[in-house]
């Protein structure tokens, strides 16, 4: 079932959006070479419930943890552990969720930490870009499939570093996992494709109250994923680095306002040409 929030449901969503933003600066931050995904798990834990906020996936059908860190070929779900410790040239993808009055915020970004490949950094680049013409789609009236036309688009517009490579190359963009409504529960419908199947249908309409969590996933090599052992980690089946990339939104008359974008996702989206001027 769909929920449609109210201005002061919204409100409340804001207000997560803005405790899972401030904690994902800190552990921006913070990630650095010899730190631990358990290190970055504690910094989340003292600053979500420093706000007063709960975190989301603490418990969440049995996660141990109250964010997902994946490093490298690890696309999603990854547990935060003192095992895993984070080496120069990593791409650390850290998933955070934050609930404030019963309602939740979700965001997602995957951070370069110290000498990364340039091929790394333009995998970041294009799934982040990719995320915020996603978002950058979707207008009071349309469809949900507007925003996933929008990723795919953009994604597909660009260059793979390794298309000169005898055979070629070309973006995997992950289909097993999908962006999805959000509001007092964290997983809600509709899901939100970062692709365009032959036979996928329109989606619903986009309204106000509509709240999405939008989060394209990219492989540098294949699309294909697998289930590590621990029943949380996915991983590239190739063994090709991943990235990651979230944001909690909603729609108004200006158009999207990001909720855990600190600025509401003003700069990003006025970039684009998408935010009508302020009266």
């Amino acid at each position: 079932m769909i929920q449609i929030k109210t201005e002061a449901e919204i409100a409340l969503m804001r207000q997560a959006g803005l405790v899972v933003g401030r904690t994902l600066e800190k552990l921006k931050a913070a990630a650095a070479p010899g730190m631990t995904t358990a290190d970055l798990d504690a910094i989340a834990e003292e600053s979500i419930r420093g706000e007063g906020a709960i975190p989301s996936f603490l418990g969440y059908r049995g996660f141990p943890a109250r964010i997902c860190t994946s490093i490298n070929s690890e696309i999603v779900h990854g547990i935060p552990s003192t095992r895993a410790v984070i080496r120069d040239g990593d791409v650390v993808s850290i998933d955070c969720g934050a609930i404030v009055d019963g309602y939740h915020g979700d965001a997602a970004v995957t951070v370069p930490v110290g000498n990364v490949k340039p091929e790394l950094l333009e995998l970041l680049r294009v799934t982040e870009e990719s995320l915020w013409h996603g978002i950058a789609a979707a207008r009071l009236g349309g469809r949900l499939i507007d925003i996933s036309r929008g990723i795919e688009d953009y994604i597909r517009s660009q260059r793979h570093p390794f298309a000169d490579r005898p055979g070629g190359a070309s973006w995997g963009i992950v289909e097993e996992y999908v962006g999805h409504g959000i509001g007092t529960e964290m997983h809600q419908d509709p899901q939100v494709y970062n692709y365009v199947g032959r036979r996928m249908a329109k989606g619903p309409e986009l309204v106000k109250g509509l709240a999405l969590a939008v989060e394209p996933m990219v492989n540098l090599g294949s699309r294909s994923t697998r289930v590590l052992d621990d029943g949380w980690t996915v991983v590239t089946e190739d063994g090709f680095p991943s990235a990651h990339f979230e944001h909690t939104f909603t729609l108004t008359e200006r158009g999207p306002w990001v909720l855990t974008a600190l600025d509401g996702g003003e700069e990003r989206l006025a970039a684009l040409g998408v935010l009508k001027v302020s009266a």
